[in-house]
């Protein structure tokens, strides 16, 4: 068993938390009293958070889950808190944070709290600053590596560490959108566009990495990412135990998936194992279905063989999906002057998927140059197959133009014109 992220230390029988995490400034960031927060969406919450608005209940609990420790005060009007380590090497930084919005003086009290965490040298203080300024669920990701000089770790270390969290993101985000074993292209676009909110920190040795997930829009990732890796725990123990893969079936609702196995494998590979933790905004609450304070999920090297086998069987298992597709043609290439040739489509509408490539009949060709030369996209039934991850349409047929509207239709001319030497080279003879 392992205490969550947020448990203050000390616990007995419990090993070390991780330590504290810094986030690092984004470019854009807000100027003025709170410098160093998140740019992007974010600014559009303010920037800062505002005392007025500060929950003193939401405050005390990110200082809490941040390792501040709770030393006395007033009972029932106001506590003190103290930085993780009793704020050695961080100065005297100790903050008043009255109990209710009832106390006299509570956005006094709020705002210079504020301003003394935005001074703060403490690593923790600019994560208390963030969580308040949007609510937001933090998922944290831990890989335990054999330290460098002085603590540090490779850049190559860190940069294993994004990249397998960001795909962690974006299994969650894909399997909010749909179920399925393997995605390949398919939700990909919209999935990717619902992390734009989310901010990241960097633990200063490089060991540790912060997720900050907005509650609004972004807490269905969050949620649907600590199901899927509890139930990619349990398939994996499952298959550990008794050499069956079936609970990796039945994880697929839970939204484990191959990107989500291959994105595990990624964060596991090259250490001696990794965690990841769920702690939910204080300001929003526990969502329906999980555990207030959930313990981190752990992997380990010899889990990489379950889940790497869970992939392969993923990928294999997933069908190629029957589609009517309209999508603009941007690209077309064929052999000769006459004969079938291949085309790559936009979509438009249809699936799931950005761009398709799609073997035509010499026929069906020449409808598709003919509809791109006069501005408009075609329409064409097939089967997307799942190898080339989605991109490809098979047993096309019915190829036909289809009207749109004068803005689409200006749209597809001036890449055709953009594009007029391409395109009269592919169409040639026609």
């Amino acid at each position: 068993m392992h205490r969550p992220i947020d448990e203050p230390e000390g616990g007995a029988g419990h090993g070390p938390v991780p330590p504290p995490f810094r986030p690092h400034p984004a470019p854009g960031d807000h100027p003025g009293d709170f410098p160093g927060l998140p740019g992007g969406p974010w600014v559009g919450a303010g920037g800062a958070p505002d005392p007025g608005h500060v929950d003193p209940r939401v405050l005390g609990a990110l200082l809490a889950r941040h390792g501040w420790r709770r030393r006395g005060g007033a009972p029932g009007r106001y506590s003190r808190w103290t930085p993780p380590g009793g704020g050695a090497g961080f100065g005297a930084t100790s903050l008043l944070v009255p109990e209710s919005r009832a106390f006299p003086d509570c956005e006094d009290l709020i705002g210079d709290a504020l301003t003394a965490l935005a001074r703060s040298a403490a690593p923790s203080a600019r994560e208390v600053l963030v969580g308040l300024t949007v609510p937001s669920d933090e998922i944290r990701w831990w890989r335990d590596v054999p330290p460098g000089p002085a603590g540090t770790v490779p850049w190559s270390v860190q940069e294993q560490l994004r990249s397998a969290a960001r795909q962690l993101l974006l299994a969650g985000a894909l399997a909010v959108r749909a179920r399925a074993g393997y995605y390949g292209a398919r939700h990909r676009r919209q999935a990717q566009a619902s992390l734009e909110a989310v901010a990241v920190g960097a633990a200063p040795e490089g060991r540790g990495l912060t997720a900050f997930v907005p509650v609004d829009p972004g807490r269905a990732v969050a949620v649907r990412l600590y199901h899927a890796l509890h139930a990619a725990r349990e398939a994996v123990d499952y298959q550990r135990a008794t050499g069956g893969m079936e609970a990796f079936d039945t994880a697929v609702e839970a939204g484990v998936s191959r990107e989500l196995t291959e994105a595990l494998v990624s964060l596991v590979r090259g250490s001696e194992g990794a965690r990841i933790a769920v702690a939910w905004a204080p300001a929003a609450g526990t969502p329906e279905g999980c555990a207030a304070r959930p313990e981190p999920v752990e992997f380990s090297p010899g889990d990489l063989p379950a889940l790497r086998e869970a992939g392969v069987r993923y990928l294999t298992d997933e069908p190629s999906v029957p589609v009517r597709i309209t999508g603009a043609v941007v690209r077309m290439r064929r052999s000769g002057p006459r004969g079938e040739g291949t085309v790559r489509l936009r979509v438009l509408g249809g699936a799931e998927v950005a761009h398709v490539r799609v073997a035509l009949d010499e026929e069906s060709y020449r409808t598709a140059g003919h509809a791109h030369l006069v501005g408009l996209p075609i329409r064409v039934v097939g089967r997307l197959e799942r190898r080339g991850g989605f991109r490809r349409l098979t047993d096309a047929s019915g190829v036909v133009p289809v009207q749109v509207d004068e803005a689409e239709r200006d749209r597809l001319m001036k890449s055709l014109h953009e594009n007029l030497d391409f395109f009269e080279e592919a169409c040639g003879g026609e």
